[in-house]
């Protein structure tokens, strides 16, 4: 038979500000044998209810599963994707910055369709002054104005002269095809239709003049440097694509407006660049000639690089440095005697990629170091200019070895030959190849701002080998899918360089200034591109520190790490789309992750979670020697009238004290308002209680319950640090499932043998929670930017401030 017992509690006022006051509750807690009696019963879901929304599965929000991508998240049986491959011949006329192009293209239909068409992009196109992106955005200016605003007003004037000139496009017999350009993009109708798994052979001639990156933008260019008169030219996206043509979309035609990037089909590459004599050439691939194109010092230099082992590398223990195979010395002596009148022609080729670019300066240095993953060796280059070399000489080349190795411990194995870093002033990635920015002063010294920066690029551009280069997904409608995955691995690879990296994306607390912003700043991070207002903060940082969340919080590095690597497995060389990532990420893991994905991904809503209240509570042990001076005490702190006070001293003797005939039982008992047995009545119901119960009730057990409340939306599980009276601590974490039937208000009861003296809610800044000023009881409020910088004013180096700073938010 179950037993009744009574608690004693104590209750925080609602002013968490407040000292903690304990007040006298009865509480009724029963342990009891609960009997289930089975009975069919018709559950019908309430429509009007709100619970449960943020737990409902996906479902018609993915696409249906099919035979060429399953509901695990896995290409299908029957999945395919086409393949173009590119011949090409180059011409770089230095002079009037033109390039000049012929390509032979052979795509392989290897859809189940017949094709009457083929669509490509024209991606050079964003730069005609005629082009609807030069003119769909809103330019607005408030006064005053600057020159180089008008200017930018000033599109057709600007723009003059830019954009790519098809010049024709022919059969492989060279008859013309006709052909029709809208904007960046180029249909080719075709004389009869392509049929499934037959290929089609067809001519493209085009030229176009190279725009100054730094004064008319775009992703290829070049940058002139007047103090010694050069170029360093970044060729890229210049030649006729091929779209994609997939099984969930069709064509991918969306124009390119210049910020939403790839979309691309595998192929492979046979280029060749005709650039003058005393220019050296990076580019994607291996390059076929470097016996005619380099000097015999710089082909001995390359053929030692060629005979370092994995064995070597592994005793260096990390400290193997590039060798120079064009040396700094080298490229000073071209850049003082530039040769204008002879050319040399580079041969590259390379296999199974989506894209081709190439850099081409006499200016370069290039140095080169191996790096092996699996057993296969990948070379590890730079190139730069002499603006560029205190940084890249020492840094560049062992942070791309380093991406490389990292990267493929995450994600899949690197497979391409080579991996490359060009300095360019700027920030872009194709297949091998990147460009990056990093210069020293003048003087050859460089701020630690700089420095990270540098290798932060690095990291990130070299990183999109992985994602989309690898991991091919369509950065025309899904930025984040690249971007996204692509800054979370460059956070891990960037903790593993230096376990201090000063990471700006990742960490959850990173991410609070953009998801507490107005709700008219922020979409969705399925957004498309083009519609994305603070898009570094959408498609780079939120998609990355969700990431990490689920790494460190929601999955735990074990089940994340290995859902992740099989993503990536799963999806090398091929075309994922979002649903595919989301299904596999369950599928390998089996955490249910449908409201993380609805929440943080196809939702904007920030996570503020406040501990509303907290009561405490005991147990009431029933034995009257400990429950009575228990209450005497509790009655001593209590709030009294200030009458009740003056009485004591006033009122000699109550009615009650001087007549015994009603002094009785009841009078004593309720002495201090709270039921307590006497001893007579305690020694009769410990001959009823069990010796367990016994010991249960005189533990001394601390129970505190802790009312939460959703404010911001977003549900993230609880992590609790309670510090106790004797300052020791305990961590628990309660899963995010609490929140399935109560979205907006939960509760939770803890035990403890000991006071507790403070809660903090997500003690570690793990949740991306907007507000902690209500995330601890007794309440704290942190300290402001302001009043963090300014405490303790006496003099103290930036170190020393900085580990001040992170002291107190942590």
């Amino acid at each position: 038979m179950p037993f009744v017992y009574f608690c004693k509690m104590s209750v925080s006022l609602a002013d968490r500000n407040s000292t903690l006051m304990k007040k006298i509750y009865s509480l009724f807690l029963s342990f009891a044998m609960i009997i289930a009696v089975s009975n069919a019963q018709n559950l019908q879901n309430n429509p009007t209810s709100n619970h449960g929304n943020k737990f409902e599965q996906l479902g018609t929000i993915l696409p249906d599963a099919n035979s060429y991508r399953t509901a695990s998240g896995a290409p299908g049986h029957e999945y395919w994707q086409q393949r173009a491959d590119y011949k090409i011949q180059a011409r770089l006329d230095e002079k009037k910055q033109y390039l000049h192009g012929e390509e032979t293209i052979t795509y392989f239909n290897n859809s189940p369709d017949v094709l009457t068409y083929l669509w490509l992009q024209l991606d050079e196109n964003e730069h005609n002054p005629n082009g609807e992106n030069n003119n769909f955005n809103e330019s607005g200016k408030s006064l005053p104005i600057t020159p180089g605003q008008i200017d930018g007003l000033d599109v057709k004037t600007k723009l003059a002269g830019y954009g790519a000139n098809v010049l024709s496009v022919t059969d492989a017999q060279g008859n013309p095809l006709h052909f029709v350009i809208n904007q960046t993009m180029m249909r080719v109708d075709l004389p009869k239709p392509l049929a499934s798994k037959q290929k089609y052979v067809f001519n493209v001639k085009w030229n176009y003049k190279i725009p100054e990156r730094q004064k008319i933008g775009g992703r290829g260019g070049y940058e002139y440097f007047p103090k010694d008169g050069n170029h360093i030219f970044t060729i890229s996206q210049w030649y006729p694509r091929m779209c994609v043509y997939s099984d969930y979309q069709g064509w991918n035609h969306k124009q390119f407006t210049g910020r939403g990037e790839f979309s691309l089909i595998f192929g492979n590459f046979d280029v060749q660049m005709t650039v003058p004599a005393d220019h050296v050439i990076a580019a994607t691939g291996e390059c076929q000639n470097y016996s005619e194109v380099l000097t015999a010092d710089q082909l001995k230099r390359w053929n030692a690089v060629q005979k370092i082992t994995a064995a070597n590398v592994a005793a260096a223990n990390g400290t193997m440095g590039p060798t120079e195979i064009v040396t700094l010395e080298e490229a000073k002596y071209r850049e003082q005697h530039r040769d204008t009148t002879q050319t040399k022609t580079w041969h590259y080729k390379a296999t199974n990629v989506r894209d081709f670019a190439w850099g081409s300066s006499r200016k370069f240095v290039w140095d080169a170091m191996p790096e092996f993953v699996e057993g296969k060796r990948i070379h590890c280059m730079s190139y730069y200019g002499k603006e560029a070399y205190g940084l890249y000489r020492k840094y560049s080349t062992k942070v791309v070895a380093h991406t490389i190795k990292t990267y493929s411990k995450y994600t899949t194995p690197y497979q391409y030959p080579v991996a490359i870093s060009v300095e360019a002033s700027s920030g872009m990635e194709y297949p091998m190849i990147c460009f990056n920015y990093g210069r020293t002063d003048e003087d050859g010294t460089y701020s630690s701002r700089t420095k990270y920066g540098m290798i932060g690029v690095i990291i990130h551009e070299v990183g999109h080998n992985f994602f989309p280069m690898i991991i091919n997904s369509d950065e025309r409608n899904w930025s984040w899918m690249d971007e996204g995955l692509n800054t979370f691995v460059q956070f891990l690879t960037e903790q593993e360089f230096d376990n201090n990296y000063p990471s700006q994306r990742g960490p959850a607390h990173k991410i609070v200034d953009y998801m507490k912003m107005p709700k008219d700043q922020l979409e969705p991070i399925m957004t498309n591109s083009e519609n994305i207002i603070n898009f570094g903060p959408n498609a780079y940082a939120k998609p990355a520190t969700g990431l990490n969340i689920l790494r460190e919080t929601i999955m735990g590095r074990e089940l994340f790490d290995y859902a992740f690597k099989e993503y990536c497995n799963r999806w090398a060389y091929k075309h994922p789309a979002p649903a595919d990532f989301f299904r596999t990420m369950e599928d390998a893991s089996a955490v249910d992750l449908d409201w993380f994905w609805r929440g943080w991904f196809y939702g904007t809503q920030p996570v503020d979670i406040a501990i509303k209240e907290v009561k405490w509570f005991q147990l009431n042990s029933q034995n009257p020697a400990v429950e009575k001076a228990f209450l005497k005490e509790q009655a001593n702190e209590k709030d009294v009238h200030i009458g009740v006070t003056r009485n004591e001293h006033s009122i000699k003797q109550t009615v009650n004290e001087r007549d015994t005939l009603i002094d009785d039982y009841y009078a004593k008992r309720n002495l201090y308002f709270v039921d307590a047995l006497d001893q007579q009545e305690y020694e009769e119901f410990k001959t009823k209680t069990s010796d367990k119960d016994l010991a249960l009730l005189n533990a001394g057990k601390h129970f505190y319950e802790v009312n939460f409340e959703n404010i911001g939306g977003m549900v993230m599980p609880l992590i609790l640090r309670f510090t106790f009276a004797d300052d020791s601590t305990e961590i628990q974490r309660i899963p995010v499932e609490i929140w399935r039937q109560y979205e907006d208000k939960v509760s939770k009861v803890f035990i403890f043998d000991k006071e507790v003296k403070e809660i903090r809610l997500d003690p570690f800044l793990e949740t991306a929670d907007v507000d902690l000023n209500n995330n601890t009881w007794p309440e704290i409020i942190q300290p402001s930017r302001y009043q963090l910088f300014k405490q303790n004013q006496p003099k103290e180096n930036p170190m020393q401030r900085q580990k001040r700073v992170d002291a107190i938010k942590n």
